[in-house]
């Protein structure tokens, strides 16, 4: 079925961020962009939803595709949606996140050039929004 709108609608995509505690240090588990927009930049896992699919169910699936990883309980943590925040259109992502007590082996995929654990203190510079996104999430606490 296909509607039209009068309206322009925003993009809608789901994030995860992956952390591991291991041995008193923590990880998070980014993804190299392998497409532009900011292409070779590292990321969160994450990418557009499906028409057909809930929003856990789509952040797994693109957390499968772009890491290998499968089988975490995701737990919702926060939507964002700061205009400009994708140089695509307005996007809107809905932020998932899952503590694991160790690294995983990750293999990369789909449009994801490399998937990395890297430690939360020493962060690359990330694509979009992805530094305050992280920031956040560890400031909740």
């Amino acid at each position: 079925m296909t509607f039209c709108y009068k309206y322009p609608r925003p993009a809608l995509t789901t994030d995860a961020i992956i952390i591991a505690n291991e041995k008193g240090k923590k990880y998070i588990l980014l993804i190299e962009r392998g497409i532009e927009p900011f292409m070779g930049m590292w990321a969160l896992p994450g990418g557009f939803i499906e028409m057909d699919e809930e929003l856990d169910e789509a952040c797994a699936r693109e957390l499968k595709e772009e890491t290998g990883i499968e089988g975490l309980h995701l737990e919702l943590f926060t939507c964002v949606g700061t205009i400009g925040r994708d140089p695509r259109g307005r996007t809107i992502s809905v932020i998932f996140s899952a503590t694991i007590p160790e690294r995983i082996p990750v293999a990369s995929g789909d449009d994801a050039a490399r998937a990395k654990w890297f430690l939360v203190e020493n962060l690359p510079e990330l694509a979009f929004d992805h530094s305050l996104i992280i920031r956040n999430y560890f400031q909740k606490d």
